[in-house]
């Protein structure tokens, strides 16, 4: 999550053909204060597939991807946030990830959701569930998952600093890895869940 940027977007769009809006489904209080991350369930898992992970920040989204069997994150690309966009007109940060969606042909989205070490939710975490839940509009029936995020931007940061990559070429490459970072963890926690119950997919 890049937060050199204080800008915030507008949310509360509601999707035509959904009971809730899509950030009430992403579990965003009547207030915009609550903020629920969710975790994987076989109950709802749409089963062998690739998986993208998005890291979204003020100034630029990290995109990740993964192999058909669910089992290692890669980096794809650093899509630009769109800043003032017309209305009725969509955004090209929006249209980038859902063409990319359709390239891998995913099965699910796993967006990352940025907490505070106390767990809380702020202006990072609304900006995360609003462009969630417009994704979620615009690439359905494709599931769209919000998963905690705490700590991903500053564990990336650090590995690769640790791995030598300079500052200077640091901030794009940080975004992916973030993204990797948020997608490896939902991976790592559905193959645990997935394996007691004999599916290995």
């Amino acid at each position: 999550m890049d937060d050199s940027d204080t800008s915030d977007t507008p949310g509360g769009d509601r999707a035509a053909g959904f009971a809730r809006t899509p950030v009430e489904a992403s579990g965003i209080s009547a207030g915009g204060r609550a903020f629920a991350s969710e975790r994987p369930d076989p109950a709802q898992d749409p089963g062998r597939g690739r998986r993208i992970g998005v890291d979204v920040g003020t100034v630029r989204i990290g995109v990740a991807s993964c192999d058909p069997d669910g089992l290692l994150a890669t980096p794809v690309e650093t899509v630009p946030r769109a800043k003032k966009i017309a209305p009725g007109t969509l955004a090209p940060d929006l249209s980038r990830i859902a063409e990319i969606v359709r390239e891998y042909e995913a099965v699910e989205v796993i967006v990352g959701l940025p907490r505070t070490l106390r767990g809380e939710s702020g202006s990072s975490a609304k900006l995360a569930a609003t462009f969630a839940g417009r994704l979620r509009t615009l690439i359905a029936p494709v599931p769209v998952r919000l998963s905690d995020e705490r700590l991903t931007t500053v564990s990336a940061a650090r590995a690769l600093r640790d791995s030598g990559v300079r500052a200077r070429g640091q901030r794009q490459v940080i975004d992916q890895a973030a993204a990797v970072s948020i997608l490896q963890g939902w991976l790592d926690e559905r193959s645990a869940l997935l394996k007691p119950r004999g599916d290995h997919a």
